[in-house]
This record gives structure tokens, C-alpha cells and sequence, in this order.
């Protein structure tokens, strides 16, 4: 369940689709090595798009021409997803399937919340399908959907936008090394 505290900020741009996208930074230029196949340890530079079984784009790393980097088994992203990295390399394409359940699940009841209008700010426009911010009791923010609005209720979804969606993911592989090991404070 959510707590939900206060409203942040209005997004404006696209929901982030999955853990994976918290999780994305842009390349800087780092070295990589040739030949390398993508491991348990790996930490993989890629391009990759998102699309649901109708052909319609939901996320691209080519919009802005920028790769995503992401380390295998760091959590974000899906198990389902990162077995179907297992095994590429540098300069690999690949196109897979998943079902709703092998990639965003599918839609939680518990994660619809009722709420009073009050509990916005009041110079706040709540219109239908728009996506805020919500802080957490441990100060991180989840993004909720508004998906009614009907006099002071406001009904808002928390479940991914995708959750029961079946999803295309379009990847190449841009480069391939062995993650650096994660260091402690102590090791500093």
C-alpha cells in the first residue's frame, strides 16, 4: 500500500516505463571491450524501443540519440528482461516478446486509491490521464495516473502504465563489459 503525502509536481514528460529507465544514464564516453557477451556481471550499453503487440511506440533510447547503460542483476530491470539479454554482444540486434506477466505485470486493484480533491494543491489542474508525482513516507516519489475526476474524488492509478500489456522490445547491443565490482564506504 502507499502512503501517499503530497502531490510534487506535475510530469510532463513520458511516465518511466519500467525500473530500468530509473536506472538509465546517458553514455559518457567510457571504454568498453570487444567480443564481450552479455553475463550475470555484465554492464551493457544499449539502444532499445518499447513497443506494444499494435506497433505503437511506448519508449526509445533513439528519440534523443542516447543510449541507456545498465548493469545486469542490479535490480533494474525485470529478470524476464534480462534473460533476453543473456548471451548478445557488441553490435547485436534482437526483437522479443513478453506477455503481461513477464514484464509489467498485470493491473492491481490495491493500487487504484480514492482520494479527496483537497489533498492536491489547489492551484493543481487534475484532469483525466494526467501523471504527478507522489511522495513516499521515505521521500521517494512514485508516479500515480489520474484516471477520474468526479467533483472532490479524484481516483488515482499507481499500477505501470503498462501492467497487462504485452510488449515488443526492439534492442542493439552498442557495447559489453564486466560491471565494476560495488565499492563500500569503508573502501575509499
Amino acid at each position: 500500500a502507499y502512503e501517499i503525502r503530497y502531490v510534487t509536481r506535475v510530469q510532463t514528460c513520458a511516465l518511466p516505463i519500467c525500473r530500468f529507465n530509473q536506472h538509465v544514464k546517458a553514455v559518457t564516453g567510457a571504454t568498453m571491450t570487444d567480443n564481450l557477451i552479455i553475463g550475470s556481471d555484465s554492464e551493457v550499453i544499449l539502444h532499445f524501443d518499447l513497443k506494444l503487440e499494435d506497433g505503437s511506440a511506448a519508449d526509445s533510447t533513439r528519440v534523443n540519440n542516447k543510449p541507456a547503460k545498465m548493469v545486469m542483476g542490479d535490480g533494474s530491470l525485470t529478470p524476464n528482461f534480462e534473460a533476453c539479454l543473456l548471451g548478445l554482444q557488441k553490435g547485436e540486434k534482437k526483437s522479443f516478446t513478453l506477455a503481461a506477466n513477464d514484464a509489467f505485470g498485470e493491473p492491481n486493484p490495491n493500487n487504484i486509491h480514492y482520494m479527496d480533491r483537497s489533498r492536491f494543491g489547489a492551484d493543481l489542474e487534475i484532469q483525466e490521464g494526467a501523471i504527478l508525482a507522489f511522495s513516499q513516507p521515505d521521500g521517494s516519489e512514485i508516479p500515480g495516473i489520474i484516471r477520474s475526476v468526479a467533483g472532490d474524488s479524484i481516483t488515482v492509478d499507481f499500477n505501470h502504465p503498462l501492467a497487462g500489456q504485452t510488449v515488443i522490445f526492439d534492442v542493439e547491443i552498442v557495447d559489453v563489459k564486466v560491471a565494476p565490482a560495488p565499492t563500500s564506504k569503508g573502501d575509499q
